[in-house]
């Protein structure tokens, strides 16, 4: 038998059982349409996850003071949720420690930082803002802060800032622009750049930090950002940098009073979190499937019963059991591939949905979702395959059947 004219029977089967056929269908299509959003979502979430990873600089270094469990496990730019050693002596970052970090060869930036909340004034307005001081020779070779408008803080800055997104545009009355005045505690600095951000953040020279944060005594950190030459050592790296610290500030392992931690790494573990929750949700989608593929089987087992006399007086007219099994296998193969199709149109409103509804609690999703043609493929495979594996049994059971009882069966 021709292999259109077998594709034309076995079509012939799925148009004559359509309720059936189609309540077949429906499993493979909650299925197919599961894997889908949870797959595009996942994707979705590993790009924002990379996105994230640029921006926070998967080259630097955030040392802090205090030890913490969590080390090596938070981003840039900010103080880890570390937890100070009990001591009754405060645990400091200082100039020895900085000092110690310049002989290290793999270090190519260091930016000290300090920070801390202040009273901003615009035009008669007043509002509380974060303030970071920073070291303005480094700064800019280390930070991935973008600038919008104006430029980075120079080496021979004072009195001068650069401000987060939000606060130039939205935080007061009105907007400010390069070169404008504000007052940061009774103190008038100019703003030379605006960040591309939508941020309230106020970035200032750490030697003006000290003296308008008058809670920060001099030489003590509250962070020390260092970047790395070879992103490949960085491992090395964070191991030559605790050695050394260890030794200039009299702790072992058991006694250290510092983290060093590294968005890389942090980027790496959350990675490895999503993976295994997709996996999860993907297992949980695969039910699905399987609720799709036994209503397959059943649908193939009811069509062998309902086409046994059609079977027979196909065979009285010469045709084998390779061309009854062939049918059979299309017609499972067909009912799998029009769930695939429509699994995969569902699960991308599906995706989108569910993206608009959790997008805005969750910062991972703020990308979107992303349906990859690897997806679609892999949906459509999945699908045919569980078609064809559910349909095997009843198809070789209906070409294994004689002519004769064929004929004879009411």
């Amino acid at each position: 038998m021709k292999p259109l004219k077998s594709f034309k029977h076995a079509l012939k089967m799925v148009l004559n059982s359509q309720l059936r056929s189609w309540l077949t269908i429906v499993g493979i299509v909650i299925g197919v349409a599961a894997v889908i959003a949870i797959v595009s979502i996942g994707e979705g979430m590993q790009a924002s996850l990379e996105a994230q990873m640029g921006s926070l600089g998967g080259d630097l270094l955030t040392l802090t003071a205090g030890n913490s469990k969590g080390s090596r496990m938070f981003g840039h730019g900010g103080g880890s949720s570390s937890v100070a050693t009990a001591t009754t002596e405060k645990i400091v970052i200082s100039r020895t420690d900085l000092q110690a970090l310049k002989g290290i060869p793999n270090i190519e930036f260091i930016d000290t930082q300090i920070r801390g909340n202040v009273d901003v004034s615009y035009l008669g307005k007043t509002g509380t803002v974060s303030l970071s001081g920073v070291e303005q020779k480094t700064w800019s070779d280390i930070t991935t802060v973008e600038i919008n408008e104006g430029r980075f803080l120079d080496s021979a800055d004072q009195n001068v800032i650069i401000i987060g997104g939000r606060l130039a545009s939205s935080f007061f009355d009105h907007p400010i622009g390069i070169n404008k005045m504000l007052t940061i505690e009774n103190s008038a600095f100019r703003v030379v750049g605006i960040i591309d951000d939508s941020s309230t953040n106020i970035y200032l020279p750490i030697q003006m930090a000290y003296q308008v944060l008058e809670n920060k005594e001099q030489d003590i950190y509250d962070s020390i950002i260092m970047k790395v030459k070879d992103e490949d050592q960085l491992d090395f790296t964070i191991a030559k940098i605790e050695k050394k610290l260890m030794t200039v500030r009299h702790v072992n392992n058991k006694t250290k009073d510092f983290t060093i931690s590294s968005s890389k790494q942090l980027m790496e573990t959350r990675s490895e979190m999503m993976n295994s929750m997709n996996l999860f949700l993907l297992a949980i989608a695969a039910v699905s499937l399987i609720v799709g593929a036994v209503g397959i089987a059943n649908t193939m087992f009811t069509s062998v019963l309902e086409k046994t006399k059609e079977i027979g007086i196909m065979k009285a007219i010469g045709a084998k059991n390779r061309d009854i099994l062939f049918i059979f296998i299309l017609n499972a193969a067909l009912i799998g591939l029009v769930g695939g199709i429509l699994g995969i149109f569902f699960g991308i409103i599906l995706s989108e949905a569910m993206n608009m509804m959790i997008g805005a609690s969750m910062r991972m999703l703020k990308g979107g979702t992303i349906v990859s043609l690897n997806s679609i493929i892999m949906a459509i495979s999945v699908s045919v395959s569980v078609g064809l594996i559910a349909g095997i049994i009843p198809a070789y059971k209906a070409s294994k059947l004689k002519p004769v009882d064929a004929l004879r069966y009411e």
